[in-house]
Formats: structure tokens, sequence, C-alpha cells
């Protein structure tokens, strides 16, 4: 993973973008100009994230981020990006729950200015737990913290997904409902069957992802209970945090009504993906951190809702991670910097863990965190 070419995030140049976005901002606020454009080196393979502040003589605001579809040319990780979908998702979670999510100024839904729709946000001032390298290896703020900060920081994350699922009130997220037929998890998850053909069409399909699609069926949960609003990417990685504390929390482009472990599996696995991988390179890792019993033991304190099902909706988390990180490796190998191996289930970073839930072992054992 050290050595490993990384994927290209973007087929943009930042002088033009600044270039594009002061003549919009100029149609916004007459005078201003967007100064200090950067592209963080943590931006995403998806919507496109860019920082920069406002010159103006009377500024009401100054630091600002900018959401960005991402550009058609560049062999997207998903099919659609909706960014007004986004920008009403945050806030009605803003309106409707006490989360700190960040204040939604300009949407703007004409792809001419800036190539794609996007919208501007103001921007939260923090850190947050890095995804390459990920925060589990040695070197980065987090894992330099004591025990008892990750603590804090694991009791405060795991907050955030019990406000969001008791606050907002499902009716006022009715717009996020997913097409199709039969309860919002079947939807959910044949959205994400949909989701795996776009990425498999004209390549090699994965027998791993097939497998586990079947898996699902097999644990399938018998009582699904409510559907709340989702947050959909729900991890720390999306979170801007004031020393221990959540300050921002950002990229709602996967929001959706579900059952509430949706969330917490995608919460849960995400770690367990970057802890996995960790322990594979011969680092220890952070194996005490977001535990899946802590994880679940947390929420129903915090909710009066145990998880149910949770082999079920770890299962799926690690199965839709899959799906995202085999289109990652067809977009690679669209720009010549790998090639496809005779076995395409080892594009998936995680395919040995993947396997291993699928039959069924995966959480046993003591350091599994059941």
């Amino acid at each position: 993973m050290a050595t490993a070419p990384r994927p290209r995030t973007t087929t943009r140049d930042r002088d033009e973008l600044g270039r594009r976005l002061t003549a919009w901002l100029d149609t916004r606020l007459p005078g201003a100009r967007a100064v200090h454009l950067t592209v963080p080196a943590s931006n995403g393979m998806s919507s496109e994230t860019l920082l920069f502040d406002i010159e103006h003589p009377e500024p009401p605001l100054s630091r600002c981020a900018l959401r960005l579809a991402a550009d058609p040319a560049a062999y997207t990780v998903f099919p659609v990006y909706d960014l007004p979908r986004q920008y009403r998702t945050m806030r009605v979670v803003a309106e409707h729950s006490d989360l700190p999510v960040p204040r939604v100024l300009w949407l703007e839904e004409d792809p001419g200015p800036l190539g794609a729709p996007f919208f501007v946000m103001e921007r939260a001032e923090g850190r947050v737990p890095p995804d390459v390298m990920p925060y589990t290896y040695e070197g980065n703020w987090l894992h330099a913290a004591s025990d008892r900060e990750r603590a804090r920081l694991e009791d405060a994350s795991v907050g955030l997904l019990a406000r969001l699922h008791d606050q907002v009130p499902p009716a006022e997220a009715e717009f996020l409902t997913l097409p199709g037929d039969g309860s919002p998890l079947r939807r959910h998850v044949e959205a994400q069957r949909a989701y795996y053909a776009w990425v498999v069409d004209g390549r090699s399909r994965s027998p791993l992802i097939e497998s586990a699609f079947d898996r699902l069926a097999d644990l399938w949960p018998h009582d699904e209970g409510e559907a709340v609003l989702n947050w959909g990417d729900a991890r720390i990685g999306n979170v801007v945090y004031d020393g221990f504390e959540p300050a921002a929390v950002l990229d709602w482009e996967m929001a959706a009504l579900a059952p509430r472990e949706v969330d917490l599996g995608w919460t849960v696995y995400l770690h367990r993906f970057f802890q996995d991988l960790t322990v594979s390179f011969g680092q220890r890792g952070l194996p005490g951190f977001l535990r899946r019993d802590r994880v679940e033991r947390r929420y129903a304190e915090l909710t009066g809702r145990p998880p149910r099902d949770m082999d079920f909706y770890t299962l799926y988390a690690a199965l839709r991670h899959a799906v995202v990180m085999l289109r990652i490796a067809y977009r690679q190998v669209h720009f010549g910097e790998i090639a496809v191996p005779p076995d395409p289930d080892t594009l998936i970073l995680h395919h040995d863990s993947l396997r291993a839930m699928v039959r069924g072992g995966y959480w046993e054992g003591p350091e599994a965190g059941r």
C-alpha cells in the first residue's frame, strides 16, 4: 500500500477552476474574488472538494469549501452526482438536528460555470482522521492520541449517528427514498445491485461480490425496523474534529432512508477495513478503537435501540465497499495505472475479509470485536 501508485482524483486544472470560480462569485457577490484556492490532499475520487477564501471589501463570510460533482470525463466512481440532493440533505439535517453540519450558502445547478453542478458551504476548522496513510497507521494525530482521547472521539462519533437517527423526522427526508419496490432496505440493496451491474458493464464480473449478494439473502433480517435518515458514508474520515469533538459532519452524497443499522454497519466495517489493512502490513493498528461490540453498546445506550442483525449489516457494508473499490480499480485500469489481473476479485483490497464474512467466520475470536 505504501508503494502503490495513488489513483488520480481529478482531471481538472486548478488555476482554470480559480478563474471560473471568481467569475461566478461576481454574479452572486459583486466584486468578490476567490483566492487561496486549494485542492485538499485527502480529496476523494468522487465529488471533489475545493477550499478557498473570498476576498471582498465587506465580506459576509471568507473561508469556504466547494463541493463539485465529479468530472464526467474522469471515469467517475458513481454513475450520478446529485448535488441538489446533497445540498437539500444538509439543510434538512441542520434544520432538524443539532449535528454540526456546515452552513450551505449557494447551490449552482448549471454545469456551465465550473463544468459541473456544485454548492458552496462554510469551511469548518479542525482536523480529520487521514485515509492515506490511514489513521490506524503510526505517524498521525489520532494514532498518537491517548486511549482516553480516542475513546472520547469514538463516543462522540457514535453520538452523531444516534442524534441523526433520532432527531431528523423521516418525513422530512422522504425525498431520499430510493426508487423501486419493497421496503427501504430492499430498495437500498437493489440500488447496490444496479450499481454493481454498472461497474462491471463491459468489465470482468466479481464472483466474490456476487457470492456476498447471495449470502445477504440468507442473513436477511426478519424485522427490518424503521427507516431513518442515514448519513450514508458514516465514518470518522468524514468528520472534522475540534480536538476530539466533532466540529463538522461532511459528505452526504450517499444519504438515504434505510434502517439504522445500515449506517452502523458502515461505521464499524470501514474502521475494520483500515485496521485489517494496517495489521496486514505489520503494524498493530488500533485494535481497541471502534470495536463492533463497543459501537453497538454505546449506540444502544444513547438511543434505547440495541442494533440487530449486525452480521448482515457489516457484510452489507463490506460488499458495498467492495463494489466501490472495484470501480476505483477499473478506473485505474482506464487511466493505464494498473492492469487487470487474472482474478478480478484481487482488485478488491479487502477480498480476504469479505470472503471470510461470506463464509461466516470473520467476527469470531477474542480479537474480532464482536
